[in-house]
């Protein structure tokens, strides 16, 4: 998984100085003005490289306030990309993961200090490089602050087939190496929410993805959101456009190849979903009819790690306070052929997204939805 390695990473583009790099930008004094602009960058960028396509969103409140595609969900067959077109969100798949393992703390199925050992006793099978014997527990491996690398050691641990992905979990953890004691500092893990889904379903003694499904998907409205692409789907997945350097044709073999599995990378990677579904989770982060309680949501968006007050990490969150009372949240996403950026203000109550079926030339998307949000957010009244 690229999460942050091909781009800009979220926390570092939300503390970049606010810019906007067009000559002719419309007036960013209003809600429109600022929308209208953001349309405007994007528009710009598909240009750049009209390989695939974008699907973007702003949402105000409860409500969509403009949407809009552009390109091509399949260039070969020249299926233009709608409002029902299906992208590979990558890492977002994490803040699902989060949510779900907060629902079942709601639940008291477990707590965010027990330890996993209790529920996944194959965890102590973890290499340690130092003496260090203290458990590692959901909060920490919610967090990225467990002390685990960011990928195991074992080969071919993010290929094979979807059906197959707890076994891959469990062999890589005993060639995951813990590189210091857990609740020490931040560094991001794509094993340690793999460990995490995998230690929610023994908890709950339910399989993973048919929890997020049941739990998240369903009563959301998400109906075009899944792990495995139903039948009747082909022509409604984007395709997802790689290249290795830009000498080279854009080419969807790597992305397809994907489609039926990635190994261990289901909880903290493996979601295929639409922008309007993703906005209905997104939504539901600050909405007190959501089936998690506010006290919860509260805690996935504050910080968790043990870095500045300024930014961090929540509970599958980015979370960056700019020093006004206020926070921006968010989540990116890269796999082979997609790229995913969401971000929202939970006390203002906006937010935006952009999915996009390429994996390069995206430096610039991030700072568009970190514009529209904070200007947004600007104008926007307090609750």
């Amino acid at each position: 998984m690229k999460h942050s390695l091909i781009f800009f990473s979220l926390i570092t583009v939300l503390l970049l100085p606010g810019a906007c790099h067009n000559t002719q930008k419309p007036d960013t004094s209003t809600f429109q003005g600022i929308i209208d602009n953001f349309q405007q960058r994007l528009e710009t960028e598909h240009l750049k490289d009209t390989t695939g396509s974008l699907s973007a969103i702003v949402f105000i409140g409860n409500k969509i306030a403009w949407s809009h595609t552009f390109g091509k969900a399949n260039n070969e067959k020249g299926i233009d990309a709608g409002e029902h077109t299906v992208y590979r969100i990558g890492s977002i798949s994490k803040t699902f993961t989060a949510w779900l393992m907060l629902l079942l703390v709601q639940d008291g199925t477990i707590r965010l200090d027990d330890p996993i050992s209790k529920y996944l006793p194959e965890i102590k099978q973890l290499k340690r490089k130092e003496r260090d014997t203290a458990e590692i527990t959901f909060r920490e491996l919610a967090s990225h602050t467990a002390g685990l690398e960011r990928e195991p050691g074992l080969p071919n641990a993010a290929t094979g087939p979807i059906d197959t992905w707890e076994m891959k979990v469990l062999n890589s953890i005993p060639t995951t190496d813990v590189d210091f004691p857990p609740g020490k500092k931040f560094s991001y893990s794509n094993i340690g929410y793999g460990i995490l889904g995998l230690a929610l379903s023994k908890a709950a003694h339910q399989p993973f993805m048919q929890m997020v499904e049941d739990r998240i998907f369903k009563p959301l409205g998400m109906t075009s959101s899944f792990y495995t692409i139903p039948a009747g789907y082909a022509d409604s997945v984007a395709t997802g456009y790689h290249r290795n350097n830009f000498t080279q044709k854009p080419d969807g073999t790597l992305a397809t190849a994907e489609f039926t599995g990635r190994g261990y990378k289901v909880p903290n990677g493996g979601i295929f979903t639409t922008a309007g579904d993703l906005s209905r989770f997104i939504m539901a982060q600050y909405s007190d009819s959501t089936s998690l309680s506010k006290s919860y949501r509260e805690m996935m968006q504050t910080i968790q790690t043990p870095e500045s007050g300024k930014a961090g990490y929540g509970f599958g969150l980015s979370v960056v306070n700019p020093g006004d009372g206020s926070k921006i949240v968010g989540h990116d996403g890269a796999v082979a052929g997609y790229t995913a950026f969401m971000l929202f203000s939970p006390e203002k109550k906006v937010g935006a997204i952009v999915l996009r079926n390429c994996d390069y030339g995206v430096q610039p998307i991030p700072l568009a939805v970190r514009d529209v949000v904070q200007g947004l957010a600007r104008l926007a009244p307090k609750p």
